[in-house]
């Protein structure tokens, strides 16, 4: 959607995305399946299936967001944002809305991701946190020591990715909790210098930092689905 806004053709999906959308639908097919045959009293299937079709929306409008920032960020060439003029001060606010979208939606598809694997792995991680995050919930599967191979394939990704999500974190609840991250930034350097210009964050390091957390959120997604999926299938669940 917003490539056509900006002008640009359509995505093509491929690479980690393609294959976390893959898995994702092939859940919902294996889901779509099992509520035919039984009709799903419980409505367990139908839920799952809900907060897959929410994961696939997220994970591209993540990705989209991270597309955005980067579109922007070419029409910025100022180091200061003094030295800014109207256009170029307006292209910046374009920048750091898509790139807040995407560093606040990187956590937000995580803790939906650990909604589901607490639900259809009955982990119980509200006995241990009430509002329990991804983080919370993987902290469960070693705790319970259930589906470890799991486990310990989304523990080596969080690992992997754990600068460029340390970063994001910090940015995250700077923008939630505090005040927003590029007036934290511009503080700081007024505290320094009273009467120096504002010097303009490093926006591809912030945009690095932010395809990693979109690699870090579709390998979750993809080792997550595709465990379910094996799952089902020594069940006798096939598409």
């Amino acid at each position: 959607m917003l490539r056509t806004l900006l002008g640009e053709m359509p995505r093509q999906n491929n690479g980690l995305l393609e294959e976390a959308i893959e898995r994702m639908f092939q859940t919902i097919q294996l889901l779509q399946k099992e509520i035919e045959k039984n009709e799903d009293p419980s409505h367990d299937f139908r839920k799952l299936e809900i907060w897959t079709r929410g994961l696939v929306s997220s994970i591209d409008e993540l990705e989209q967001s991270w597309y955005a920032a980067c579109f922007f960020r070419k029409s910025v060439k100022a180091g200061y944002v003094d030295d800014m003029n109207i256009q170029e001060q307006s292209e910046y606010a374009r920048y750091v809305y898509f790139y807040k979208n995407g560093f606040i939606r990187v956590f937000s598809i995580l803790d939906k991701l650990g909604t589901v694997l607490n639900d259809l792995f009955d982990l119980n991680t509200s006995k241990v946190k009430a509002h329990y995050s991804y983080f919370t919930v993987l902290r469960q599967f070693h705790y319970l020591k259930n589906h470890q191979s799991l486990a310990d394939e989304l523990t080596n990704i969080k690992n992997e990715y754990r600068s460029a999500l340390n970063a994001l974190r910090k940015r995250r609840n700077a923008e939630i909790h505090y005040m927003n991250s590029e007036m934290q930034d511009d503080l700081w350097q007024r505290h320094q210098g009273l009467h120096d210009k504002v010097e303009l964050e490093d926006l591809d390091k912030h945009l690095e930092d932010l395809k990693q957390g979109l690699d870090m959120v579709c390998k979750s997604l993809i080792a997550s689905y595709r465990y379910a999926n094996e799952l089902w299938a020594k069940k006798g669940m096939k598409v």
